[in-house]
């Protein structure tokens, strides 16, 4: 297989997990919720693509999948800062205090655990910003929903992780070898 048709795969099976992660999060799926709330699909799959990639690359990724999901759920507040905030930290936490761990979905879990955490409280602080409601009355809401979306995402990560990882993996050891 050619370079430029390893790349050309290769981005279509990124573009298209991307693309799975968004319709998950609009599927109306009852089994994976807990006391409403679902696992935030787009913040796994940034964690996932995080941990091996630039801080710029992580970055990146985190605007545009907070501009996916600005525009496919509401915009006010928004999902970039967040999740710019989650790619960067994914990479520090990651390359710096995580890669120690012997096993991968370990550590892919405890770093969507607290990613989730982070991406909820900013959510919380951003509201409370809002005006529209106090921080003691929104943060009793945003503990429940922070601590369900986190322990949802981090015992699904390892179904986004394993296969993505996988494939990356593949693509870069069969890169590595024509080169």
């Amino acid at each position: 297989m050619s370079v430029l048709t390893r790349q050309i795969l290769n981005s279509s099976v990124t573009v298209t997990s991307v693309i799975a992660c968004v319709l998950v999060v609009l599927a109306p799926i009852p089994a994976l919720e807990l006391f409403g709330i679902k696992p935030n699909w787009l913040l796994i799959w940034l964690v996932v693509w995080s941990l091996k990639r630039s801080l710029f690359s992580a970055a990146l990724a985190g605007l545009v999948l907070g501009l996916i999901l600005d525009g496919i759920t509401a915009s006010n507040p928004s999902h970039i800062f967040s999740f710019m905030l989650v790619g960067v930290l994914t990479v520090f936490i990651y390359k710096h205090i995580m890669k120690k761990m012997q096993e991968d979905f370990v550590a892919v879990a405890l770093i969507v655990f607290g990613m989730a955490i982070v991406v909820e409280t900013i959510r919380a602080l951003q509201f409370s910003q809002m005006g529209n409601h106090s921080l003691m009355d929104l943060w009793v809401y945003q503990q429940q929903v922070a601590l369900s979306s986190a322990i949802l995402s981090s015992l699904w990560a390892p179904v986004v992780y394993f296969p993505l990882n996988r494939w990356w993996e593949l693509m870069k050891s069969s890169n590595s070898i024509n080169y």
